[in-house]
């Protein structure tokens, strides 16, 4: 049976057995497949009204790791930053990600989308050439008129996973209240619920410990969202606490388990 193309991911086909589904075929999250499947289908296929439905079934994908059973030839790779100091660790984390990543994809491709605060702490000199990076006013300067393409609708159609990193306390509260001022706010209202989305917060520790921090935190969380949980240090302005962002390697090592490649880790 030859392989076929779906997107940017290259199946190898296995034929099916009874009551399986396509890379199911033990039928793990056949409930909560049939759940969503229903539920789109009463709504018209509209995702908005289908997030609790589609967040279990991505969630028993994870549990169950079947999103390693699909052989992904290319991988489309989406890190947002926003206006943190810990922007200025995005040289890392992207050479770390490519790296790690390289022995599962035969072919990364990653751009970055940054709001106008996330440009003000890394060169993008420092950045390869390689990685595309997108900034606010790439949205307008590619609309010229009705019918061209939207950018931050094809960023999200483009991406297969999306990371935000560092989530600075604005941006937080933008995303849980569902305000898009931006590209990158804009690409995650428009992102499907469907795929993977993780954000590592990132903040002083009295803006984290602020009560409206937990309460928007859990409403990503509840959209479907994977957080990447903050760790206690010292921070840059000398504040001792929880807010920073978690370590490269942690993060890197998140995204890895929830691509389902864990055996690319050296």
């Amino acid at each position: 049976m030859s392989s076929m193309t779906f997107g940017q991911k290259l199946f190898k086909p296995i034929p099916p057995e009874k009551g399986s589904f396509p890379l199911d075929h033990d039928g793990l999250c056949k409930v909560s497949m049939i759940k969503y499947m229903k539920c789109l289908n009463k709504e018209n296929n509209n995702n908005s009204s289908c997030r609790l439905e589609a967040k279990d079934y991505l969630d028993c994908r994870m549990k169950n790791n079947l999103m390693a059973q699909e052989e992904w030839s290319k991988l489309g790779f989406s890190i947002g930053c926003t206006g943190s100091v810990a922007t200025i660790k995005l040289p890392i984390l992207l050479s770390d990600l490519k790296e790690k990543l390289s022995c599962k994809f035969e072919n990364i491709k990653i751009r970055v989308i940054v709001t106008t605060h996330a440009e003000h702490f890394f060169n993008k000199a420092d950045i390869t050439s390689d990685i595309d990076i997108f900034v606010d006013d790439d949205e307008w300067n590619s609309w010229k008129c009705r019918g061209d393409p939207v950018l931050h609708i094809e960023l999200g159609k483009w991406a297969d996973l999306l990371l935000i990193a560092p989530l600075d306390a604005n941006t937080l509260a933008k995303i849980a209240t569902g305000i898009c001022d931006n590209l990158l706010t804009c690409t995650v209202r428009a992102w499907e619920i469907t795929k993977p989305l993780l954000f590592c917060p990132a903040m002083n520790t009295k803006m984290y410990t602020h009560p409206l921090t937990s309460s928007q935190i859990n409403a990503l969380i509840a959209f479907g969202y994977k957080e990447v949980p903050v760790i206690e240090k010292t921070l840059i302005c000398g504040d001792t606490g929880p807010g920073a962002m978690a370590e490269v390697s942690t993060i890197v090592e998140t995204v890895i388990n929830v691509l389902g490649s864990s055996k690319c880790i050296t």
